[in-house]
């Protein structure tokens, strides 16, 4: 597993940062504990701000 940073692309603001296996694991894992099923389940104006996760060296 990797630390991940998950970013809101349109603003750079930081929203989730902890450890997941890739990417999707870690935007699914934001997504769960904003209270969500998974990414997916996010309102479409979060997913719309295109957050991106990437590892943190």
């Amino acid at each position: 597993m990797s630390i991940f940073e998950v970013r809101q692309q349109t603003n750079g603001a930081v929203l989730w940062t902890g450890s997941a296996c890739d990417a999707a694991s870690a935007l699914d894992a934001m997504a769960r504990e904003a209270g969500y099923t998974d990414f997916q389940a996010l309102p479409e104006d979060i997913r719309a701000a295109h957050p991106v996760a990437r590892p943190i060296p």
